[in-house]
């Protein structure tokens, strides 16, 4: 089977710097840019080769920068362009790239270009946006946003709704105005022709609208705000007026898309992104359940395999931490965070590192919604409660999946404050940091840390984990806490074998290898007795997880 075009984003990994909790020098309680240059060799030192930024546009910042006011500025509280140059330099200097997360959907409703929009009905700007006839308290159409119950926004200077696709004060940019896309096609070019290295492109599957807003048959099931008709023209035309002239690497987040329609996205014959984030596990599979993850990788592996390129991951800025979301974040932490590493560096696709994640962090459950940040779950908490349910019971029902698990404050090391900042942090530390820190677990040969170290390793030196094909053995694949595959390139061949389970497991040698020698390449355990010869019988600890290289 084809592997597709080789090229050196394949072959990288990524970072994911969610700058706001990263590192504070400022002592304001918010991470900052400089923050993020003094941590470079922090994350050079762990072998990544991309990290991707979160917004640091000029921003009121009431969703933590994606909601832009000026996408050639920078946030003050994230610090000034000359600070970003530095970093972009610094970052470069240590062989790394970077990419910048642009918000291209929506804008600020204080972004200049929306202030001249809502000023009359006749301003030049006006089609800028998504205006249409209503009356107050009855909007266009009965679709739900996904940060409020309705998408629409009554504005009662001009006596019209705007549409917004999250909250009312991020009004969607109406892609079918040329005007629109070349303006931001010109900004897209202020970035890349500052030296950067690609873009992950948020919600970019929202782009295009509808001609008719039709009221939806089941208004919650908000999917009808993605994959409209026309939004692969727009990819296309970014493409071929923008991203082609660059060396650079782009991601799409693309909610709600099949490997059908995802292929549309990332296909190489196609010209519009290079690789897309999917959902199917972090939005539609609320716990670890291994039977529908198979599926899942499955579908992707069938649908893009040597035609596009998918991404692994399992948390980010967004979901819970995977350890504690997916795993065992108790007895078996540092196993289960070592394990999932090894799911999501040894499956076919980039794999991204989330901030924390390398050191296992946790997720968190604050006592109260006013210790929470994420205007997602405050929305839906006031929603749920305003309709009459219990507080405390809707509070319990939104902690899991909050967005603020995965945005506390990096734990560096078990001084106050987690050594975030020596100020008060935007919002609470997890209490575990005195016991869980990046400097105690960097001391450690057996750590996380260290584990993620030689799987990158790994990747950098054996394009099997890149360009290789993927098979699940037959034997487990309705199995539910096994996983085992291969991998294969040439005359590579590697076996991984995973035991997802707080219990012990047993299995024999896989018969369609008896007589091949193997090599135990990694383990997140200390090599059992069983690896000192060729045992037919893998005696697997709970969360255990194996890597072989196969021979003849």
């Amino acid at each position: 089977m084809a592997v597709g075009n080789k090229t050196w984003w394949k072959e990288a990994v990524v970072y994911q710097v969610y700058w706001r909790s990263f590192y504070d020098t400022d002592g304001d309680g918010f991470g900052d840019l400089e923050g993020v240059i003094r941590k470079l060799d922090y994350i050079k030192e762990l072998g990544v080769d991309i990290i991707w930024l979160n917004p640091v546009f000029e921003s009121p910042d009431l969703d933590n920068g994606y909601d832009i006011s000026d996408y050639e500025k920078i946030m003050p509280k994230a610090g000034s362009m000359e600070t970003w140059e530095r970093l972009l330099a610094e970052v470069h200097a240590r062989g790394m790239k970077l990419i910048m997360d642009l918000v291209v959907n929506h804008t600020s409703d204080r972004h200049p270009w929306f202030l001249e929009s809502k000023s009359s009905r006749d301003n030049p700007k006006r089609d800028w946006y998504i205006w249409r006839d209503g009356s107050p308290g009855k909007p266009p159409n009965n679709w739900r946003s996904y940060f409020s119950p309705s998408a629409w926004e009554w504005d009662e200077s001009t006596g019209q709704y705007y549409f917004h696709s999250f909250a009312p004060e991020q009004p969607d940019l109406n892609w079918a105005n040329e005007e629109v896309r070349q303006e931001i096609y010109r900004m897209m070019r202020f970035w890349l022709d500052k030296g950067i290295d690609g873009f992950r492109l948020d919600a970019i599957a929202l782009l295009a609208k509808p001609r008719e807003f039709a009221d939806a048959e089941r208004p919650e099931d908000i999917r009808y705000l993605t994959n409209q008709a026309g939004v692969h023209e727009y990819l296309q035309e970014m493409n071929e007026q923008v991203l082609r002239h660059y060396d650079i690497v782009t991601v799409g987040e693309t909610a709600f898309v099949s490997p059908e329609e995802g292929l549309k996205y990332v296909g190489e014959d196609r010209g519009e992104l290079n690789m897309l984030f999917h959902f199917e596990v972090c939005d539609e599979m609320p716990s670890w359940d291994m039977k529908r993850f198979k599926e899942i990788q499955r579908r992707w592996y069938k649908g893009l395999w040597g035609r596009g390129s998918n991404s692994q991951f399992l948390n980010n800025h967004d979901h819970t931490r995977q350890v504690t979301r997916f795993g065992n974040d108790g007895p078996y932490r540092v196993e289960s965070a070592k394990l999932l590493a090894t799911l999501l560096h040894t499956l076919p696709g980039i794999p991204y590192i989330y901030q924390g994640e390398e050191i296992g962090m946790t997720g968190v459950r604050f006592d109260s919604i006013e210790q929470y940040d994420d205007i997602a779950m405050r929305n839906r908490y006031a929603e749920e409660v305003a309709g009459g349910r219990d507080a405390a019971e809707v509070l319990r029902s939104l902690q899991p999946l909050s967005r603020d698990n995965s945005r506390t404050p990096m734990q560096w090391d078990d001084s106050p404050n987690a050594g975030f900042t020596a100020g008060t942090p935007w919002i609470r530390v997890n209490p575990n940091y005195k016991e869980l820190n990046a400097e105690r677990d960097r001391s450690r040969p057996d750590s996380i840390y260290r584990y993620y170290q030689k799987l990158i390793g790994l990747r950098k030196s054996h394009e099997v984990l890149a360009y290789g094909e993927f098979e699940e053995l037959p034997e487990w694949m309705d199995s539910d806490r096994l996983y085992v595959y291969t991998r294969s390139s040439g005359e590579t061949r590697w076996l991984i074998v995973l035991n997802h389970s707080d219990e012990k497991a047993a299995l024999a040698w896989p018969s369609v290898f008896a007589g091949v020698s193997r090599a135990l390449l990694l383990s997140n355990y200390p090599e059992g007795a069983d690896e000192a010869g060729q045992a037919d019988l893998l005696e697997l600890n709970p969360h255990e997880a194996r890597i072989y290289e196969l021979g003849r």
